[in-house]
């Protein structure tokens, strides 16, 4: 796979996830498993409680972690803004490169289009790169009927692994002409001044800052309950955690998309890593350690919630497996990493990407063994010492969990959305499903690109209009 990237003279980072665990990691892992399964005998055997005062200690620092950031995100929130009056100004706006990466998706194209023929830009400072795979004969038969405009341009990418979006997009960096480059997925619908908001953010941060990540939220919140979930989980994530990182000046794990960057310092860093199926988590990290910073731009870009279970449990095994790449990646040298980042940045990165799959995957072995010491006569298993140590913890992590999602949807004045983020916890089973899987397939399958269906809200419009 790496030789095929070389043949077409495509960079990407030296540090990758092609090698899934490197030798001392490998062993690392063999030894927790090995003593997960000694603490598990010992608990029920030998009546002591080392996994329990570890994890559930762990669990804790991890969810007050965020709840700290959260109410920084509020305090001290350091978005860039740009204000209507400036975005009137009168400059020679630069060129400006869209990337578009885009999968069997004939069916939200027109969307696409539309959106981003919508941007407040001038025309002929676009340069929109059209990224779709060799083997995407629908769409390949589909644009030859579709008339698009001179500043559009298709690159073709060659069908061999990782079929990645990380790989599409290391193709269109290497032909973008602009001065900067923002990535847009194909269900995207971009604030209409995105771009400009992007170049006067630019100028108004230090020169360190190479990328303005914008926020993401969904236009079909209301479709069915996870929807509704999803947007809540979304609007406390960007509008609430992302800028509470920003506001300490730790490493920032980048969204998916309507990420704009300096192309030229892109380019140094070599883009993404195709072999991240979260190739944006792994960048945010990179920038860091690199010396460069990223802020949160205050604008929007409107997506499409996943509305069915299975596609959505897809979609967020891919996300929490890329986390766990990202993760092993850069703790390969731990040492190198605290000399680039600092202890205190090491120490977020580990509770940011670290903590994120790791109380995803926690939190459902910590229901189990309380519903049975709620069933069960806990005597047996359980003492009370268990109830006080674990339940506490457990009840604390949802508690953070309700109050973080209720803040992101007032703060997006998502008023309706209160009383289901009220019974988020329910979500956050799903959410460890999909992490399980996630982890599951880290080892099985650690570069598979677990393709989501879009369009599925705009399928339910047209045939509630039949």
């Amino acid at each position: 796979m790496v030789n095929k990237f070389l043949k077409n003279k495509i960079i990407f980072p030296e540090e990758n996830a092609f090698i899934n665990l490197i030798f001392w990691q490998k062993i690392f892992v063999f030894f927790v498993f090995v003593s997960l399964i000694y603490l598990f005998y010992s608990h029920f055997f030998l009546k002591t409680y080392t996994l329990f005062y570890f994890t559930s200690s762990l669990y804790f620092i991890i969810c007050l972690h965020k709840l700290i950031l959260v109410f920084l995100g509020i305090m001290r929130n350091k978005e860039i803004k740009v204000s209507e009056i400036e975005i009137l100004s009168n400059i020679d706006w630069p060129i400006y490169s869209i990337l578009l990466p885009i999968y069997k998706e004939k069916g939200i194209f027109k969307q696409l289009y539309m959106a981003i023929e919508s941007l407040d830009y001038p025309k002929d400072k676009l340069d929109i790169i059209l990224l779709i795979e060799e083997d995407d004969i629908e769409i390949k038969e589909y644009l030859k009927n579709f008339n698009l405009p001179s500043y559009w341009r298709i690159i073709e990418i060659p069908d061999f692994q990782p079929k990645t979006k990380g790989k599409a997009l290391n193709f269109g960096l290497y032909e973008a002409k602009g001065e900067f480059i923002v990535i847009y997925d194909a269900e995207d619908i971009p604030e209409k001044n995105q771009l400009k908001k992007a170049v006067l953010g630019f100028r108004k941060v230090l020169e360190n800052v190479v990328c303005l990540q914008s926020k993401l939220n969904y236009y079909n919140p209301n479709q069915n309950l996870l929807t509704k979930w999803f947007t809540a989980e979304y609007s406390s994530w960007f509008d609430l955690y992302l800028p509470g990182i920003d506001s300490i000046e730790a490493p920032i794990p980048l969204g998916g998309t309507s990420n704009h960057f300096k192309t030229e310092i892109l380019k140094k860093l070599k883009g993404w890593d195709p072999f991240n199926v979260t190739e944006d988590c792994d960048l945010g990290i990179r920038i860091f350690k690199n010396g460069y910073r990223t802020k949160v731009l205050d604008t929007t870009t409107w997506e499409e919630a996943n509305s069915e279970l299975k596609n959505w449990i897809k979609q967020r095994s891919r996300w929490v497996k890329g986390y766990i790449q990202t993760y092993f990646v850069h703790i390969r040298n731990p040492f190198k990493l605290i000399k680039k980042m600092g202890m205190k940045n090491f120490i977020h990165f580990n509770l940011i990407v670290g903590g994120n799959f790791f109380v995803l995957c926690f939190n459902p072995v910590a229901w189990v063994f309380l519903f049975n010491w709620i069933i069960f006569s806990h005597k047996i298993y359980f003492p009370n010492i268990f109830f006080l140590i674990i339940t506490p913890t457990l009840l604390f992590g949802n508690v953070v969990f309700v109050i973080i999602n209720i803040l992101g949807v007032l703060k997006r004045k998502w008023y309706n959305l209160i009383i289901p983020a009220i019974f988020i916890p329910l979500y956050w089973v799903l959410m460890s499903i999909g992490a399980l899987k996630g982890l599951f397939q880290f080892f099985k399958k650690p570069h598979y690109w677990e393709k989501t269906q879009h369009a599925l809200f705009l399928q339910k419009i047209e045939e509630s209009s039949n």
